[in-house]
């Protein structure tokens, strides 16, 4: 009798020890992907974020000291063994005819062409035109060139220009029609008020007010930025995409990897 309290009492102690233990906590969700489909306005998108913390951002010409990649599927190709894990990467930027820019534009803090501000022909020089940049630490902008040109004083570590703007401070630029009849494949990019940034991408022809509308009513971006139209491409490894079509320019490759400095320079 006695050995059989002292199993009892040993068995009450044991559960009682269990129930006043702490839960273990639960893993935590793994992040949505950063690429998804989406609809607006009966038109088909693919938008992929980029978030402070999770991702870095880079401009991306080519191979050092080599010429131009011209094809998102030439930088998967070449991408270096030890290079981060890529999110997403998207064309960024007006160019010329051998792939190289023709506005701002700076590459691992090292500025490859100056800022362009003169009126001219096609949509570059729809101004205001502008310039989507930022560094390192995941602080990144849209801004006017103008206001890029009188605001910022240190270099950037990556900058690229194109253009028109698509969303100035909340509103639509003044200089592209609610729904023109010129639809093509486009995307830009814009940042939210929490420091996101958004590409968007049309998966069918679209008009530029449309495409400005989603910046400005869906995504709540005060600022967003024309990136291309036609030539417009994603390679998003998750889904196993990567757009091929007409020789490109610039890139934007958006890395998972973890935050880092700030290069200092003046622009």
């Amino acid at each position: 009798m006695v050995a059989r309290a002292c199993s009892f009492a040993v068995l009450a102690s044991i559960l009682l020890t269990a129930c006043s233990a702490d839960p273990a906590p639960k893993p935590e969700a793994p992040p949505p992907p950063p690429c998804q489909s989406t609809m607006f306005e009966g038109v088909s998108f693919t938008h992929c974020a980029a978030v402070p913390g999770r991702h870095t951002i880079h401009t991306v010409l080519g191979p050092k000291n080599g010429a131009p990649y011209r094809s998102l599927s030439q930088l998967a190709i070449d991408r270096p063994a030890k290079s981060h894990e890529v999110a997403f990467a998207f064309n960024g930027g007006m160019f010329d005819t051998n792939g190289l820019p023709i506005g701002y534009y700076v590459e691992n803090g090292e500025k490859r062409h100056a800022l362009s501000t003169r009126a001219g022909w096609g949509n570059f020089h729809l101004l205001p035109n502008g310039v989507f940049y930022g560094d390192a630490a995941g602080n990144w902008r849209v801004s006017t060139a103008q206001d890029f040109e009188s605001d910022v004083t240190d270099r950037p570590d990556f900058g690229t220009q194109s253009g028109p703007m698509l969303v100035i401070a909340g509103k639509l630029h003044p200089g592209i029609d609610a729904d023109g009849k010129s639809l093509k494949l486009r995307n830009g990019v814009g940042v939210d008020a929490q420091g996101r940034a958004h590409f968007v991408i049309s998966d069918e022809p679209v008009s530029f007010g449309k495409l400005a509308r989603y910046f400005r009513d869906t995504l709540k971006c005060p600022n967003a930025l024309f990136l291309d139209g036609s030539v417009s491409s994603l390679w998003d490894p998750e889904h196993g995409r990567v757009d091929g079509g007409p020789p490109l320019g610039p890139l934007i490759v958006v890395e998972k990897s973890a935050m880092g400095g700030k290069i200092e320079a003046k622009r």
